[in-house]
C-alpha cells in the first residue's frame, strides 16, 4: 500500500507525516490561535450526504475540520467537542448546537512534543495525549504520553506520564505506534494500545539498523497506568513491564480503539494484516494473550511454519495486490518465533451477522456467515474497525439500549483487498453483544445503520447524538451528527453553556 494510505487502508499512520518537533510549554489557553468559523456549511450541498439505513435515524453535517483528524473527544465539563490531528494539533470546537460552529487550535506538537499523535482522552479537566516521537534521524522511535491539566485560570500544566526507551521504527506502512486511550470507569487508570511494528510478525530491521527486530515488548500490547503516573521510562522488556504492573494484555496487532461497556468490561477493535484474515474485536482482560503474531482473526499465521512457501497462485488468502506480498514480507521464515509455552490464546468476539461477517473458507471461497452458519472473528477482512463506543448511560431506544457501535473505515468497493469480500463498508455498525458462559466469550449480532462516510476515524456518543469525524488526508474533513432514536423515558441531560 502506498505510504499515503497508511491510515487510509490499514490504520497505520506514519511515514510521510513524521517530523522532529521542537518542544515548549503549553500556550495560555486564554489566548489560543485565532478562532475561525466554519464556512463549509454555506456550501453544504457540495458535501456528499450520508445515508441512514433505517427511518428513525437522522443525519446532519456539522462543519468542516482540519486535515488528518484522528481523535474526537467530548469534554463533559463544558459540553464542547475537541479533536486532534495526526501531526499533533489539538482543536476545541465551540457552538456545535448552533448554525455557526467554530474551532480553535489549543495545542500543537511544539507544546506536547508528540509528532505522531494518535491517542487522546479527557478525564474531567485533564487531557491525555499519546503517540510517538522520532529519534535517531527518523530511524528509531519512542512512545510518549503527556497530561495537560486545564485549570480554570486558563493555564495548562503539562506532565510527562511516560516515555519509552528507543526502539526501531521501519520503512513500511505497518509501524502502528502508540494510539488508543481509554479511562477506567472508576477514573483511576488509563489504558493505552501500542500497535505492532510489523504486518504479521516478520523482521523489520530498518535497513539493518535494528537487527532481527520484529515486535518486542513495547508493541502489540495493551498497557495500563495510574492516571496520576508521571515521569515513567518504559523498558523494552516484557518481564520488567509485567513486574511493574504496566503490561495489561498481550498479543493484539493493533487495537486502534478501546471502550468500556456499561458493565465496565473493556473491548477493543483491531486490524488484521494484508493476509485475508477477519478484523478482530476482543474482550480485553488482564493477563490474557490474544494470539498475535501466531493467530489473527481466528486464523493461523502461516509464516510461523518453516515449510511455508507463499504465493497468490497457491494461497488464496494472499491478494497479489497486497503491499506485504509485493514487498516480500510474506516469505519463508524458519526463524519465526515459537509460540509461548503454556499460554492459551483468547479468541475474538464471534460475529453472528447479519452484516460485516463475510470471510474466506479454507478452500479459498468467499462466503457470508449468514449462509454458512459459521461465526467469524469478528468483522469482514480489511474493514479497519474504528470509533468503538457504547451507550453507557442507556439512553437509546430499546433495540439499541446499552449496546456497542463501531465504524468501518474501509469501503469495499474502493479497496483492492476488501472488494473480493463485499462492496459495503465505510459505515456505522450496531453491535448487540451477548455473553456465552460455555465459551467464556462474547457473541455479537452486527447491523449496518449508516453508510457513506469518507475516511471516518472516530466517533463519540453525546446523549443520543453520535458525532463522527473524518480524516481526509490533505483536504478538510467533515464532522457529522447522527441522531439515534432514544428511550422516551430516558432523561438526557446536556451541558448548557452560560453566557454570563
Amino acid at each position: 500500500m502506498p505510504i499515503i494510505s497508511a491510515f487510509l487502508n490499514r490504520v497505520c499512520l506514519l511515514g510521510a507525516f513524521i517530523a522532529i518537533p521542537g518542544f515548549s510549554l503549553a500556550q495560555d489557553i486564554k489566548n489560543p490561535e485565532k478562532t475561525t468559523p466554519n464556512v463549509q456549511d454555506n456550501n453544504a450541498s457540495a458535501i456528499k450526504p450520508l445515508r441512514a439505513l433505517r427511518p428513525d435515524i437522522q443525519v446532519n453535517h456539522v462543519m468542516q475540520v482540519e486535515p488528518k483528524a484522528v481523535r474526537l473527544l467530548y469534554h463533559a465539563g463544558t459540553g464542547d467537542l475537541w479533536y486532534t490531528t495526526f501531526d499533533g494539533d489539538v482543536y476545541q470546537i465551540k457552538n456545535t448546537k448552533n448554525s455557526a460552529p467554530m474551532s480553535q487550535k489549543i495545542f500543537s506538537a511544539d507544546d506536547h512534543g508528540i509528532t505522531r499523535l494518535q491517542g487522546a482522552v479527557f478525564l474531567k479537566n485533564s487531557l491525555f495525549l499519546c503517540g510517538n516521537v522520532s529519534v535517531n534521524n527518523n530511524k528509531g522511535t519512542k512512545g510518549r504520553m503527556v497530561r495537560f491539566d486545564l485549570a480554570s485560570t486558563g493555564k495548562a500544566k503539562m506532565t510527562e506520564v511516560f516515555n519509552t526507551v528507543e526502539y526501531g521504527t521501519n520503512k513500511t506502512t505497518f509501524d502502528h505506534g502508540w494510539n488508543a486511550l481509554e479511562i477506567s470507569p472508576d477514573g483511576k487508570f488509563i489504558y493505552v494500545n501500542s500497535g505492532a511494528r510489523t504486518d504479521h510478525g516478520e523482521v523489520q530491521d530498518n535497513g539493518g539498523l535494528y537487527p532481527n527486530a520484529r515486535n518486542g515488548a513495547l508493541t502489540a500490547n495493551i498497557f495500563r497506568f495510574p492516571v496520576t503516573a508521571q515521569n515513567i521510562t518504559l523498558p523494552d522488556n516484557t518481564a520488567e513491564l509485567k513486574a511493574k504492573g504496566y503490561l495489561y494484555a498481550e498479543g493484539i496487532r493493533n487495537a486502534y480503539d478501546l471502550a468500556f461497556d456499561p458493565d465496565g468490561k473493556l473491548f477493543g477493535v483491531s486490524n488484521s494484516p494484508d493476509y485475508d484474515m477477519p478484523e478482530d474485536m476482543f474482550w480485553i482482560r488482564e493477563g490474557h494473550h490474544y494470539g498475535f503474531p501466531w493467530v489473527m482473526g481466528g486464523i493461523e499465521n502461516p509464516q510461523q511454519y518453516p515449510d511455508w512457501q507463499p504465493s497468490p497462485e497457491t494461497d488464496p488468502f494472499i491478494n497479489k495486490f497486497a503491499h506485504a506480498w509485493q514487498v516480500k514480507y510474506f516469505h519463508n521464515d524458519p526463524d519465526f518465533p515459537k509460540r509461548p509455552e503454556g499460554v492459551k490464546f483468547s479468541p475474538g468476539v464471534q460475529n453472528l451477522g447479519p452484516d460485516a461477517n463475510e470471510y474466506r473458507t479454507n478452500a479459498g471461497k468467499v462466503v457470508d456467515g449468514d449462509q454458512t452458519g459459521v461465526t467469524t472473528s469478528t468483522f469482514t477482512p480489511h474493514a479497519s474497525p474504528l470509533g468503538l463506543f457504547f451507550d453507557k448511560k442507556k439512553v437509546l431506544a430499546s433495540d439499541l439500549k446499552g449496546d456497542g457501535f463501531v465504524i468501518r473505515y474501509t469501503l469495499g468497493s474502493r479497496s483492492v483487498l476488501m472488494k473480493p469480500f463485499t462492496q459495503e463498508g465505510a459505515d456505522l455498525l450496531h453491535l448487540k453483544l451477548t455473553y456465552n458462559k460455555a465459551a467464556d466469550n462474547y457473541y455479537v449480532k452486527t447491523t449496518r445503520l449508516v453508510d457513506g462516510f469518507k475516511e471516518a476515524t472516530d466517533a463519540v456518543l453525546v446523549g443520543n447524538d453520535v458525532y463522527v469525524i473524518e480524516y481526509s488526508g490533505r483536504n478538510k474533513g467533515n464532522l457529522w451528527k447522527i441522531t439515534l432514536p432514544k428511550d422516551s423515558k430516558a432523561k438526557i441531560t446536556e451541558f448548557v453553556r452560560s453566557e454570563k
